[in-house]
């Protein structure tokens, strides 16, 4: 088999692909890209065995049809060093020997046969499907991945869901401490149905799909399949049911403060350089001011800073812990945030004060006891 494609063209495509390889697989050949020739495109596939990713690119020149495992990790070290120019592979289909030309020399290594390689596994019968935008996976990732857990005992917490209806579509992730839930009016599946998408093949997915392109996405109750104009991921989900999310957020949450995000951001961080070991900082709300404090008994350390705000509610102290609040804050894309809380010893929200067009977005961190 020998076939001739773009020496820039393909390094992209394997630096897209080999992010679902593993560092250390316990199935060697899986440290291999999967090369396939149908006509004159060329498919890679890389996976760990949970996550598969699949790129396809066009090649100028093919003798005729086949597949050989290269190795990857140095295959990509090689055409990293090479200036943008067609490089050649002729594959011995005998002993899968592979040698790479281009215009200055060649190197050869040793590839696999690629029936060994693991085949991919179709979904079952039941399968539903859709069609959502790119930008609409990308920002539900983004604003709830951070918030997915970390528990091997709950693994259904350990991944983002996808809460989908006819007409919009949610995405939540939680680890029991805060809530993230990103809602997009303008996705419109057209079906009512959910999954547990986790948190590795959530993060891939992120990082292969490009602004504007119409995703296909189909699953079962197994596995997921996201596929693009370039690229295909395909992963099991996550097993189990999720929590009633809906269930733990306050409804009735009568004291609101509205604050610059960068500003509490920036006092929280600066304040927690003297918590203790727990990150407790604590919020005394009076009449259009915050004062933010830390202390550690055992160092003699304690700070405090007062920041302006909009708040015209009784007198009020919260505590929250630093690392979850300064976590949501980053994560939340607006100037001014606001704060809606009903107890000190219950919920807080955190929404954006000036919501974009379609969006919908919400966080929840549970308060320390001060």
């Amino acid at each position: 088999m020998k076939f001739i494609v773009s020496s820039g063209d393909l390094l992209s495509r394997l630096q897209v692909a080999v992010k679902a390889i593993a560092s250390k697989s316990p199935i060697e050949i899986l440290e291999n890209f999967l090369f396939t020739i149908k006509g004159k495109q060329l498919s890679i596939t890389a996976s760990d065995s949970d996550v598969i990713i699949v790129t396809t690119l066009a090649v100028s020149e093919a003798d005729h049809d086949g597949s050989v495992a290269i190795p990857g990790s140095r295959l990509i070290e090689y055409l990293k060093r090479l200036p943008e120019q067609p490089v050649s592979f002729n594959v011995n289909d005998e002993n899968f020997a592979v040698e790479i030309s281009t215009v200055t020399g060649s190197n050869s290594q040793m590839g696999r046969n690629a029936a060994d390689y693991p085949q991919l596994q179709g979904l079952d019968s039941n399968s539903q499907s859709f069609v959502v935008k790119s930008d609409v996976l990308i920002a539900g990732i983004s604003h709830t991945l951070f918030a997915t857990g970390n528990d091997e005992l709950r693994p259904i917490m350990n991944g983002i869901f996808f809460d989908i209806e006819p007409n919009e579509m949610t995405f939540v992730a939680t680890d029991s401490h805060i809530l993230a839930r990103y809602t997009r009016d303008d996705a419109k599946a057209g079906i009512e149905s959910s999954f547990v998408l986790g948190k590795k093949p959530a993060s891939l997915l992120k990082s292969i799909l490009s602004a504007g392109d119409d995703i296909e996405v189909t699953y079962d109750g197994k596995s997921a399949i996201f596929k693009s104009t370039n690229h295909t991921l395909t992963c099991r989900l996550v097993d189990g049911v999720y929590p009633q999310y809906k269930s733990v957020i306050p409804v009735e949450n009568p004291f609101h403060v509205s604050v610059n995000r960068q500003d509490i951001t920036n006092a929280v961080l600066r304040t927690a350089l003297c918590a203790d070991g727990t990150e407790l900082v604590k919020f005394d709300l009076n009449s259009n001011s915050v004062r933010v404090s830390a202390q550690d008994l055992d160092f003699s350390c304690k700070a405090e800073e007062t920041l302006e705000c909009q708040y015209d509610g009784q007198p009020m102290k919260i505590g929250l812990k630093a690392s979850y609040f300064t976590s949501i804050l980053s994560n939340v894309n607006a100037n001014e945030i606001e704060m809606q809380i009903s107890d000190p010893s219950r919920a807080a929200l955190i929404i954006p004060v000036d919501k974009k067009e379609h969006e919908d977005e919400l966080m929840l961190i549970m308060p320390m006891k001060v």
